[in-house]
Parts: structure tokens; sequence; C-alpha cells
């Protein structure tokens, strides 16, 4: 008896172009929602109302998706949280990293560069932190990402940069987190005549910048510091689209962590690269403006209308999109109502 039944080919169904589109509708409905809370001082109302409005945008996104890179364990966070199975339940196996706002208290104080962030990539292929939350980093452009050595001493990291850019140590600028953990750090790049852009929150956009060289003048050239585990993993996917490099190790904070970091295998004194943090060929990675920044506008809220500047990027072509989307809050499904 002859089956009439479809063979399969075995091949692993891989992710459509049109995920950098959906992705982008998710940062832009978590950016809408958040925006509303600018300036009035609450982060954890930023972060509620930028998780409600991107879980079920995501929901209807074609992809079988785990999150690996979350708002924490499921008994701390009721959505977005690490492990949760998000998508239609058809299409492609991926890993999924969401940051609904890097840089909540940006938010609720005004200040620039909060974003909304999403990343995707193959089944598999994000590093998972484990129980480790911070991460000493190292971010630089496409023409010194095989330049550099990442263990070297920092003045001889910055001269390495400015020698591949074809530049002066003292023309270039160099983002650190503004935290107390960095004034050695900060002694050091002043020492070798380095300028420096403080970032008072947020580093995924502190090193989407620094690897930007030729696509996005935000006036940044690396980026030094210890910061979110979760961030260098979004950044990392971010990286993947871009070029340049971001070089990790972890950072445990304290004893606990560190025992628990090796009882669960991770090697404390690896450099992680940007593949290893991220790999695989499909990588996408969208994120929409939340307040003003070098690196997008925030969401405007207009009589008729409301705006938001958002970034799409695909690893496997390379493409890199700026879109500016006006809303209509009366007919629009991404824009939530006022509460």
């Amino acid at each position: 008896m002859t089956s009439t039944q479809p063979r399969s080919t075995g091949r692993k169904r891989e992710p459509d172009r049109n995920l950098a589109v959906e992705l982008v509708r998710a940062t832009e409905a978590a950016a809408m929602a958040s925006g509303r809370y600018l300036g009035r001082g609450d982060k954890n109302q930023v972060d509620a109302a930028a998780v409600d409005a991107m879980r079920p945008v995501l929901g209807t996104v074609a992809m079988r998706g785990v999150v690996v890179i979350g708002e924490g364990e499921k008994d701390e966070a009721p959505m977005l949280f690490n492990g949760e199975q998000v998508g239609d339940g058809t299409g492609p196996e991926v890993d999924i990293a969401v940051d609904p706002v890097d840089g909540t208290t940006l938010v609720a104080k005004a200040l620039p560069d909060g974003l909304s962030v999403v990343a995707l990539a193959e089944r598999g292929k994000m590093f998972d932190p484990g129980p480790c939350f911070y991460m000493r980093k190292l971010v630089v452009p496409p023409a010194a990402a095989s330049a550099i050595d990442p263990e070297a001493p920092v003045g001889e990291i910055i001269a390495a940069v400015g020698k591949a850019l074809g530049r002066r140590t003292d023309d270039l600028t160099v983002a650190v987190l503004d935290r107390p953990r960095h004034e050695g750090l900060i002694e050091s790049i002043r020492s070798v005549g380095a300028m420096i852009k403080f970032l008072p929150d947020g580093d995924v956009a502190g090193a989407i910048m620094a690897a930007s060289e030729d696509t996005i003048d935000a006036g940044v050239d690396l980026l030094f510091g210890i910061g979110g585990t979760p961030e260098g993993v979004i950044a990392a996917a971010a990286l993947r689209c871009l070029g340049g490099a971001i070089f990790g190790r972890l950072h445990p904070r304290n004893d606990e962590e560190r025992a628990a970091a090796i009882e669960q295998g991770y090697d404390l004194d690896r450099i992680l690269t940007t593949t290893e943090l991220c790999g695989g060929d499909d990588v996408f990675f969208a994120a929409t403006g939340v307040t003003d920044g070098a690196l997008l506008k925030g969401v405007r809220y207009g009589s008729e209308r409301i705006s938001t500047t958002s970034l799409s990027m695909r690893a496997r072509s390379g493409t890199i999109r700026f879109i500016q989307t006006f809303h209509d809050p009366d007919r629009s499904s991404l824009v939530p109502p006022l509460g």
C-alpha cells in the first residue's frame, strides 16, 4: 500500500525574516505602555507596564520560543520569566532574550537611552547566565574586534582600539556605567587621555553605540565595566547583527554566588566571546526607544498619533533598519488603553 502522507525532510525549520518585524511590534507595544510613566519615579511601574504590553504580542508570533533571558524565575515574575514558553506554537524553535525596558530607572527619571529590547536565536544558542548576575564586559567596534587582547591592561586595550581605528587615544570615548565599583577603571581610562561617557543605567544601548562604528553616530568607541550578565547576552545578539565584539567574564557578587556557579559547572576565569554568548546564524534583534537617546528617539504622544522609533537587525543578512512608526491609538492593537 502506498502512503499518501507527506514525507518529513528531517530539516529544521529556519526562522523567517518576518520575525524581525514581529519583534519590533513587541518592543513598540512595550515602549508605548512604559513611556506613559516617564518621569514619575516608579521604575517598577515602568517595568510592569512594559511586560504587560509585550507578552501578548510575543504570544502571536509564529515561533516556539523559550525565554532564556527574562524577568527572573517563575516565582518571581508572572510573565516573561526564565523558561516560559512563548509564541503561537508554530514555526521555528528559538531562544528568546527580553528586556521590556532596559533602563527602568532611566524612564522613571526621564533620562536618556531607555529602550525596550528583544533578541532571538536558534534553540540552544543563547548563553544561560545561571546564578551569575554580573559580568565584566568589553565591547569594541568591528575594526578592532580581532586587534585587541581582552586580558590586556585597560590602557593597552584603548591604545589598540585607537590604532585599529586610525585615531589618537585622546580622541576616543569610552562608555562606562556610572557606578562606585568602576572607580579604578575610570582612573585607568583617564590616565591614557581617553574621554568617558558615563551611562546612568542600561548598558545594552552603550554596547550597541560602541559597536556601531559606521552605522550610528553615537560618539562612543568602546565600552568597559561590570554590568548585568543578561544584558551582556542581549548585547551579544545585537553585535552578531552589527559586527564588533563583546568579551565577557562572569563576576559573582559574593562567595555564595561564586560557589553556586562553580557547582553548576561555570568557568569563572573563562573569557566568553560574542558567539559563545549568542551563537547560530539566525539571530534577530529589535529595540524601540522609550526615552530620547543617542541611539533612538523616545516615544512621542501626539494629539492623534503616537510615534515610535525602532531598530531592527538580522545577523544572517546583516540588515540594519531604523523604523519610524505612527500608531493610531483608537485602532492599533499595540496601544494599551489608558489606565
